[in-house]
């Protein structure tokens, strides 16, 4: 009688238990912040240039075959600009020592697991912040804290004229660690002084920014 229900629980699955089906979760890389600025303040050649920056240092890392787009909105009259939300995938990203940074884009921009011990650049190396020598957390986004482009274009230029100036304007930047004048927003903390280098560095940044593989 024992071996008789010793066989029949056996033959019951266990819920929870990998099968040979169960999907392994992707853990690389698919998140960073750029180890050093593209040299030219705010002009980063555009939303293309930062994307071809993202790969660029992405595969100099050792990580291909992603997708990258840089974390980065547009500005246009008239009508809503391009949002660095809709331009980065679905998400679940992960920085280069595989931590996960967000399960989705919810998640990404209402309580990221993005902290200076975590926003790190593609080396897998943190990024300087409060209390660092330089203090370089200023991370360009030109966005709203939500993850979208501002609407309708006010006079104020958010975004270094959609990423091609690097003296007139301004840009919107986040803190990646979440420190510094009563605002921890990582993604819409204040705007620059302008967007040549030189503003930049005086406002806490080095005109980097972050990339997002997008799951393609």
């Amino acid at each position: 009688m024992k071996k008789i229900i010793t066989a029949a629980l056996l033959a019951i699955p266990v819920l929870g238990m990998s099968g040979p089906s169960a999907v392994a979760q992707d853990t690389s890389m698919s998140f960073f912040i750029t180890s050093v600025g593209m040299g030219k303040g705010g002009d980063l050649g555009g939303l293309e240039g930062a994307d071809a920056y993202c790969t660029q240092l992405a595969e100099a890392a050792g990580t291909t075959g992603k997708t990258w787009r840089a974390y980065l909105s547009t500005q246009e009259e008239g009508k809503r600009g391009i949002s660095a939300r809709d331009r980065i995938g679905a998400g679940a990203w992960h920085n280069a020592q595989g931590v996960l940074i967000a399960t989705d884009l919810d998640a990404l921009h209402l309580n990221p697991n993005i902290v200076k011990s975590t926003a790190l650049d593609e080396n897998g190396n943190l990024v300087k912040g409060r209390g660092d020598s330089p203090n370089e957390h200023d991370i360009l986004t030109g966005t709203m804290s939500d993850g979208t482009a501002y609407f309708p274009r006010e006079e104020a230029d958010r975004t270094c004229s959609n990423w091609t100036s690097s003296g007139e304007g301004s840009a919107t930047v986040g803190h990646h660690d979440r420190h510094g004048g009563g605002n921890t927003s990582w993604n819409a903390a204040h705007n620059s002084r302008g967007c040549s280098q030189e503003a930049l560095t005086q406002t806490g940044g080095a005109g980097l920014f972050m990339c997002f593989a997008t799951g393609e």
